[in-house]
């Protein structure tokens, strides 16, 4: 009698993974870094230095730093958040996770139960969506402008809510480099937000990923710098700063919320030598190292919209961002870019289907965001063209008439 192993499993599982077969040629998806931008010299000194120095920290499970993480990382997260976004802190403020997909695990997990309601913006992190649907909670999209938020909406959209007895938990958002439209909320519109939570009694779970990538490295401030209480919820990673493998991210919070965090962090504390590494590179090289990168990602965007100028013309409408590592674009209607990255699967081509990045699915079936920083730059133009060619073999060539206007 054969073992039927498909019989064990829970029913409820998502689809079966496919095999890893390795990355495809034109890779304009996910959060990753190029390598020629880690900075593998000052990272080897690093590893060094610390395990000479600290090494035999390892022997305990919180490397002699405690469960929140190493003290020395978290000391250099609070001098430059200080510094850069204006947010004061001490280190019992700031939580190392396993990058800031474990940092949304954990805050969705101390404060979500299947059925409640969170509020997200229209165009969002995919995986930001996908966790809450898995844990059963239903979310509102709410407006975007190239100011962010659209205050008005997100407060009609709570009195609605309100008046059916539905009270969201917090308002999920990415203000600074926002994820996928690359728009940067600005300081008054944060005020203006902030006022809502307040009035109607909902938190802010911040996620600022992309902040460190801007252009001209001047940022607002951060929404939690501009309100004294606990309401804020903030979270950060070094993956798309330094390189996504480290997988190092950090929740910052009020005391209150860190020890919640803290009694169902139960994996053993993420990796030390990781932090112990970053902590020392952090210290000497962050600053030098990122505004290289900087540099290197704006000549990257600057190269992909060219490409989508010149193959896709005005059938391609999108505003060149101000950071970051993506263009969201939208396409006319006949596009659908779901099955457009199917076909462009198969040519060794992916892109994000907009339909992915989106509260409402149907609003996304033509749109997609392209990712810039892992490819090389004859790559993106390479790419980019043949992505053009497969669109219009598909879908034909849209009539588009008139010029597009490009906002930075």
């Amino acid at each position: 009698m054969s073992l039927e192993i498909e019989s064990f499993f829970n029913k409820d599982l998502p689809v079966s993974s496919a095999k890893y077969t390795g990355m495809p040629k034109y890779n304009f998806i996910g959060g990753n870094n190029s390598k020629d931008n880690i900075p593998i010299n000052e990272l080897i000194e690093s590893a060094n230095q610390t395990l000479k120095k600290n090494g035999k920290n390892l022997a305990l499970y919180g490397h002699n730093s405690g469960p929140q993480g190493n003290l020395s990382l978290r000391n250099f997260i609070c001098a430059y958040l200080k510094d850069y976004a204006d947010m004061e802190l001490n280190t019992d403020n700031v939580l190392i996770t396993s990058g800031s997909l474990q940092a949304l695990d954990l805050v969705n997990s101390i404060f979500l139960k299947s059925g409640d309601t969170v509020l997200v913006e229209e165009a969002t992190y995919g995986g930001a969506l996908s966790r809450l649907k898995n844990k059963g909670v239903k979310y509102e999209g709410i407006k975007l402008t190239e100011d962010g938020i659209c205050a008005a909406h997100l407060e009609d959209t709570v009195k609605e809510l309100n008046k059916k007895n539905i009270f969201p938990k917090f308002l999920y958002t990415i203000p600074t480099v926002q994820n996928p439209t690359g728009t940067i909320m600005s300081e008054e519109r944060r005020f203006e937000i902030l006022k809502i939570a307040k009035k109607y009694n909902f938190l802010i779970f911040e996620d600022d990923c992309y902040a460190d990538l801007i252009w001209n490295r001047s940022r607002p401030k951060a929404f939690y710098s501009l309100t004294e209480d606990s309401r804020v919820i903030y979270c950060g990673s070094f993956s798309k700063s330094i390189a996504p493998a480290l997988r190092i991210g950090y929740v910052v919070a009020g005391w209150e919320v860190i020890s919640k965090i803290l009694s169902i962090k139960n994996d053993g504390g993420s990796g030390a030598i990781e932090q112990m590494m970053l902590a020392d590179f952090c210290s000497k090289n962050y600053a030098k190292h990122v505004e290289k990168l900087v540099r290197d990602l704006k000549t990257k965007c600057d190269i992909m919209v060219g490409a989508l100028e010149k193959e896709f013309g005005s059938v391609a409408e999108f505003s060149v961002p101000p950071g970051g590592i993506f263009i969201w674009i939208t396409l006319p209607d006949s596009i659908d870019t779901k099955k457009l990255s199917i076909i462009a699967a198969e040519k060794g081509i992916t892109i994000n289907p907009g339909c992915e990045w989106v509260s409402n699915p149907d609003s996304g079936m033509h749109k997609m965001r392209l990712c810039f920083a892992n490819p090389e730059i004859d790559i993106i133009t390479e790419g980019i063209k043949k992505l053009s060619s497969l669109c219009y073999e598909e879908f034909g060539v849209p009539e588009i008439s008139g010029n597009v206007e490009r906002t930075v």
